[in-house]
């Protein structure tokens, strides 16, 4: 279903899409890099608003994030389509097709889809949430009206004019970073000319209270530079906050980079390490289920506060105010804790 667009500027005799940072200037009949937003009849219009490709129960740990609602579950959305080109994207089938298709769901029905399976709040991903902004913006309108929560899991890669229009609905983000955010790494293998729009997106998000917490895909041989890590934990610590949570996820192969290993554990561990000397007090790491540093701990007196295995909470020691049971701690979580088995939590909403 087509939709005139919101995000976008006049530009001579074009339109300049402004969905994201890469900033498409559209002549007329001409689609935008992310494949969904294109100038028709004079106007920008999004051109699969509403053309849902996935639907899923999932708990916010799978996000991730572990500093927001703990043990909530959140109804995951995705369409077609991707403002970046990973190589090593593991949901590729979605975010680099470039022809729309899918189910229309409207934002009513997302909503009632929501309430019905009783889920804490609407979680856009699968694929880059920002380029369907207008219909993640109507469905995210309805959803503060009907008492839920709005989570983005997305590569930040936004315009000031993107982070204005999602601050009207959007509660939390996790920010995608891929090989430490190196440049040449982004520039390579996810054709992103510049991280920069990403860190400029961060102040503003944290200008506008939005809960931010931050991932970083270790790629083994082509983006696991300990000095780039270092970098951008200390620009984190900085800029956003030693309580900011980021997560060190290790990469599997997928898609063009089948080539290459699973990321080390121990390069993990070594980034893990980095981030603490940069001040940084919650440090995970992703995809290594059991690993000691999947939990979190508490920054005064060192005890497991969660402990996790994978997306699952085995142990909550944190009281209704979210402070440590064992000195009084006071952790910066968003949230009462929601003790719910991941079993109910987890399943697919078939279309």
């Amino acid at each position: 279903m087509n939709k005139e667009a919101k995000l976008l500027r006049e530009k001579d005799s074009r339109v300049q899409c402004l969905a994201c940072a890469r900033g498409c200037t559209l002549s007329e009949g001409q689609i935008g890099f992310c494949g969904v937003r294109g100038v028709f009849n004079g106007k920008l219009y999004l051109l699969n608003y509403g053309v849902i490709n996935a639907l899923h129960m999932d708990p916010i740990e799978k996000k991730p994030l572990v500093h927001f609602y703990p043990g909530s579950k959140v109804l995951s959305m995705g369409t077609t389509g991707c403002s970046w080109a990973c190589a090593f994207c593991q949901n590729y089938d979605l975010s680099q097709r470039r022809k729309v298709e899918g189910t229309y769901i409207s934002p009513e029905e997302i909503i009632k889809i929501a309430k019905k399976y009783e889920a804490d709040g609407l979680a856009y991903t699968y694929n880059e949430p920002s380029i369907f902004a207008e219909f993640a913006h109507d469905v995210g309108v309805l959803a503060h009206k009907a008492g839920l929560f709005n989570v983005f899991v997305s590569n930040g890669y936004f315009t000031d004019e993107g982070v204005e229009y999602f601050s009207e609905f959007l509660d939390g983000i996790t920010v995608d970073f891929k090989g430490n955010a190196n440049k040449e790494f982004l520039r390579k293998y996810a054709m992103v000319p510049d991280p920069e729009p990403i860190f400029n997106a961060l102040k503003e998000l944290k200008e506008k209270n939005v809960h931010i917490e931050i991932t970083d895909l270790v790629v083994p041989k082509v983006g696991d530079n300990i000095d780039d890590a270092r970098k951008l934990s200390r620009w984190i610590a900085e800029n956003l906050g030693e309580d900011t949570p980021i997560h060190f996820l290790r990469f599997h192969p997928d898609y063009k980079l089948l080539w290459l290993p699973e990321t080390p554990v121990k390069t993990l561990e070594e980034h893990y390490k980095v981030a603490k000397e940069e001040g940084l007090k919650y440090v995970y790491l992703g995809n290594v289920p059991g690993h000691p540093y999947e939990n979190t701990y508490c920054p005064k007196c060192g005890k497991v506060v969660i402990k996790r295995y994978g997306f699952d909470i085995l142990e909550y020691n944190l009281d209704n105010d979210n402070r440590c049971k064992f000195c009084g701690y006071k952790l910066p979580i968003v949230g009462k804790f929601k003790n719910e088995p991941l079993e109910k939590r987890f399943f697919p909403l078939w279309l």
